[in-house]
C-alpha cells in the first residue's frame, strides 16, 4: 500500500470540511424517531442509536464523524452494484429485456410486475434486484456469488465479507422474497432456479460494510467507475452513467420524488440503516443510522443528506464549470516575487525564507468541491506558512459555502500565525472574508495580486530581518549607492551637481516617449514604472525605492523613456540635469566614468529583474 493510500484510508484531521460535517452530525445526533427493521431478526438486534457520517472526494480523501467504522450489512444498497455487474456480464440490451428502469411508486418488496411489460419496474426494488442476481454469470452458484463479492470489494477498495448470521436470518424469514422469485420464474423473467437466485440475493444483502466503505463506493461512482484510492476500474464509464441514472429516479423507492427535489443526488438506501449518495465528478456521501422511516429509509440518513445538500450546495442541477479543483497555480514569493525592487539584504532574505509565503490562483466556479480542494491544499501547507495570497480574479460563481469555508480558513490560519491576503477586485466574497482594515489579524483584501504579494513579502521580511537590516527609507545624495563608492572628496564634488526635487503621490515624473530629462537618484519614497496592458489599463512593471535610480538609459544613449515613471508615494529625488551630465565630460571626466560604471550595473540589474517578473507571470497582474 502506498503512502497516499495509507493516508486516504484514515478519517481526516480537523479542518473546515470536517467541522461542517461535525456540525451536521451534532445537529441530528439526538434525532431518535423511527425504528430498526424488525422483519429480519438480526437487523432488529442492532444498536439503534449508532450514527456515522462520511464524505469521500473523487480523488480519494475521506472526512468522517461518528461510527464510521461500525460494520453493518449493506442490504438494498447492494442493488445498484449487482445491477452494474449484470449489465457488465450480459449487456444492456438483454438486461433491459428483463428489468425496466421506471420508478415504481410502490414499496420495495411489492409482489408485482409492470402490468404492460410484465417486467420488474426497476432494479432497485426487490423484484428487479432478484432478477439482476439471476443474470450474474459464473461456473456455479458459489462462483457467481464470489464474483459479486469481488465486485463490491473493488468499489470499496478492500475485501468485503458476508455476515453469516444475517444471511441465515434472512434465509430463514425471506418468504416474501421467495414468492417474488417464483412469480418472476412463472412470467419467464428468470429462466433458472428461482431458489438459487433468491438465495444469492440474500447473500448480496448480507455483505458487511462500514460507513467509510460506502463513502468510497459512492466516490468510485462519482469518479466515473474508477476507485480513487486503488486506481482500479470497478465499472466502465458508460455503465456508471447508466447505474447513476437509475439510482436518481428509483434509488429511494416511493420517496424518490421528494429526494430528487430536496437532495438532488443519485442515491440508494438499505434497511440496514445505510444511505449512499453520489455527486458525479465530485463526492460520495454515506450515512449509517439504523432507525428507519415508513419508506424503509434511514431517518437520520435522509435528514443529514438533505442538510448537506443545502449547506454544501450539492444538488446535481446546480452545475459547476470547475468540479475537480479550483487551484490554477500555486507558487512562493521566492519563485515569483513582487515587482518592488528590494535591497540586497531583503532580496537575499526572500530567497532564503520566501517559501513561507505562497500565492494560490483559483479559477472556475467556486462551489463546494472546488473550495474543498483549495482549502485542503492550503491547510496542508499551513504549518509552514507565515502569509499567503488567495487570488480570486479568475473565479466565476462563488457559492455561500465557499465564502464560509474561506472565511473559516482565514480564521484558522490567523490562529496558527499565518495571515491571508485576498485578491478580490470585484468583491465576490462580500465582507465575510474581505477586509480593508490593515490591523485585521486575518489579513487584507487587495485589488491586484502584485500588491498582495508585496504585502506577504513584508510580513516575511519583518519576521526575519531587524529594522536596521530592512531597506532604508531615506538617503542623501552623497549616501546614495551610485556615489557611495567614491572617495569623500569626489563624492562631495559630484553631489553638488545634483539638485533636489519633490513629487506628490501620483504625479508623473517622466512620461513614456519623453526625451531625457535627467539622471534621478531616489532619496525618499517610491517610484512606479508602469506600462499599458492589453486591457487598456496601466500596470506596474516595477517599483523603485530609496537607494535606486532611473533615467540612466535615456541619458546614456539619448533614447526616449520606454515606460512612464510615476510617484507611487510622495517622492524626493536628486536630479543630475542633461546639461550638467554633458558638462562632466569636460570638467570631471573621471567622475562621470565612475558614475556611469555604478549606474550601468544598477540600471540593467533593476530592469532585468522587472522583465523577468513579467516573463514569469506572462504580463498578468
Amino acid at each position: 500500500m502506498t503512502v497516499r493510500e495509507q493516508q486516504s484510508t484514515a478519517v481526516s484531521a480537523p479542518g473546515v470540511v470536517a467541522r461542517i460535517l461535525d456540525e451536521v452530525y451534532r445537529q441530528y445526533r439526538d434525532e431518535d424517531s423511527g425504528a430498526p427493521a424488525d422483519y429480519i431478526p438480526e437487523l432488529a438486534a442492532v444498536q439503534p442509536d449508532s450514527f456515522g457520517l462520511c464524505l469521500a472526494t473523487a480523488d480519494g480523501l475521506r472526512y468522517g464523524v461518528g461510527d464510521v467504522d461500525a460494520p453493518f450489512t449493506i442490504q438494498s444498497i447492494s442493488k445498484p452494484f449487482t445491477y452494474a455487474l449484470a449489465l457488465a456480464d450480459r449487456g444492456a440490451e438483454l438486461v433491459d429485456s428483463r428489468i425496466d428502469v421506471e420508478p415504481s411508486g410502490e414499496p420495495f418488496n411489492e409482489i408485482s410486475l409492470d402490468p404492460v411489460t410484465e417486467r420488474p419496474r426497476n432494479p432497485m426494488i426487490n423484484a428487479g434486484a432478484i432478477t439482476a442476481a439471476s443474470l450474474i454469470t459464473g461456473t456455479d452458484s458459489a462462483d457467481r456469488f464470489e464474483r459479486v463479492r469481488r465486485c463490491y470489494s473493488r468499489f470499496a477498495g478492500r475485501e468485503l465479507r458476508m455476515n453469516q448470521a444475517v444471511y441465515a436470518s434472512e434465509a430463514r424469514t425471506g418468504f416474501r422474497n421467495r414468492a417474488i422469485g417464483y412469480m418472476l420464474r412463472s412470467f419467464g423473467i428468470i429462466d433458472s432456479d428461482p431458489d438459487e437466485a433468491v438465495d444469492r440475493y440474500f447473500r448480496h444483502c448480507s455483505v458487511d460494510v462500514t460507513c467509510r466503505d460506502l463513502a468510497l463506493m459512492a466516490a468510485t461512482l462519482a469518479n466515473n467507475g474508477r476507485n480513487p484510492i486503488t486506481g482500479e476500474r470497478a465499472l466502465s464509464a458508460a455503465l456508471t452513467e447508466r447505474v447513476l441514472s437509475v439510482m436518481t429516479t428509483c434509488g429511494m423507492y416511493n420517496a424518490a420524488g421528494d429526494w430528487v427535489a430536496t437532495v438532488g443526488l443519485p442515491a440508494k438506501s438499505g434497511v440496514g440503516g445505510g444511505i449512499l449518495a453520489v455527486l458525479p465528478g465530485q463526492i460520495g456521501i454515506a450515512v449509517y443510522s439504523p432507525r428507519l422511516d415508513a419508506h424503509g429509509n434511514s431517518v437520520r440518513g435522509v435528514a443529514v443528506c438533505r442538510e448537506l445538500s443545502r449547506r454544501l450546495e450539492l444538488h446535481f442541477l446546480h452545475v459547476s464549470r470547475s468540479a475537480r479543483t479550483a487551484i490554477r497555480e500555486a507558487y512562493s514569493v521566492a519563485e515569483v516575487p513582487s515587482r518592488l525592487r528590494r535591497s540586497t539584504e531583503e532580496t537575499a532574505a526572500l530567497a532564503e525564507f520566501g517559501q513561507q509565503a505562497r500565492i494560490y490562483e483559483l479559477h472556475g466556479d467556486l462551489l463546494f468541491a472546488g473550495a474543498e480542494s483549495a482549502v485542503r491544499a492550503i491547510e496542508a501547507q499551513a504549518g509552514a506558512l507565515t502569509a499567503l495570497v488567495i487570488d480570486l480574479r479568475r473565479v466565476g460563481e462563488v457559492s455561500a459555502i465557499a465564502v464560509r469555508m474561506l472565511d473559516e480558513l482565514q480564521a484558522e490560519l490567523a490562529a496558527a500565525g499565518c495571515r491571508v491576503a485576498i485578491v478580490d477586485p470585484e468583491s465576490k466574497l462580500g465582507h465575510l472574508v474581505s477586509s480593508l482594515d490593515p490591523a485585521d489579524p486575518r489579513g487584507r483584501v487587495f485589488l491586484d495580486r502584485d500588491t498582495a504579494t508585496e504585502w506577504c513579502e513584508d510580513i516575511v521580511l519583518d519576521r526575519h530581518l531587524s529594522p536596521a537590516q530592512r531597506q532604508c527609507v531615506s538617503v542623501t545624495v552623497s549616501q546614495h549607492p551610485a556615489l557611495a563608492a567614491l572617495d569623500p572628496a569626489d563624492r562631495a564634488r559630484l553631489a553638488e551637481e545634483f539638485e533636489t526635487r519633490t513629487f506628490a503621490r501620483g504625479e508623473v515624473i517622466a512620461r513614456r516617449g519623453s526625451d531625457r530629462s535627467g539622471l534621478y537618484l531616489i532619496l525618499e519614497g517610491r517610484v512606479r514604472i508602469t506600462f499599458d496592458g492589453s486591457d487598456q489599463r496601466s500596470h506596474r512593471l516595477a517599483t523603485l525605492s530609496p537607494g535606486m535610480s532611473f533615467g540612466e538609459i535615456p541619458m546614456l544613449i539619448g533614447s526616449p523613456f520606454v515606460n512612464e515613471m510615476r510617484a507611487e508615494t510622495g517622492v524626493r529625488v536628486g536630479v543630475l540635469s542633461p546639461q550638467r551630465f554633458d558638462q562632466l565630460t569636460e570638467r570631471a571626466p573621471h567622475l562621470k566614468l565612475a558614475l556611469l560604471e555604478r549606474l550601468a550595473a544598477g540600471a540593467y540589474g533593476q530592469m532585468d529583474a522587472a522583465v523577468r517578473a513579467v516573463a514569469v507571470r506572462g504580463g498578468d497582474y
